[in-house]
């Protein structure tokens, strides 16, 4: 791993330095840079994938990645209203309360 401070890390490498270092070599490192899909439509494909599975904890950091990966505001909350007929009113309605709450944050 390099010294450099990387968002996982941060947010668990101090308790599994392992998993740390394998989120960002092979997670964000390989998965993500391989020449198959854009960043973007990675990042649509990942909001879509933890909206539907109501993986509340890791939706807001990948709403700011979607945003970061030129993804617009508008665009996810189409993204969240189309899934609300396909994964539920709940699984939706939470996505948007996460999703208000990062674009605030986010100044968008």
């Amino acid at each position: 791993m390099s010294d450099e401070p990387n968002t996982a890390r941060k947010a668990f490498g101090d308790v599994a330095p392992a998993l740390a270092e394998i989120t960002d070599k092979v997670l964000f490192g390989d998965v993500w840079k391989r020449p198959g899909l854009s960043p973007r439509d990675r990042s649509l494909v990942t909001v879509a994938s933890l909206v539907a599975l109501y993986r509340t904890n890791e939706l807001p950091f990948h709403l700011n990645r979607a945003l970061e990966n030129g993804v617009s505001r508008e665009e996810l909350i189409e993204l969240i209203t189309h899934l609300a007929f396909y994964s539920g009113w709940p699984t939706a309605s939470t996505a948007l309360t996460i999703a208000r709450r990062v674009f605030e944050e986010a100044g968008v």
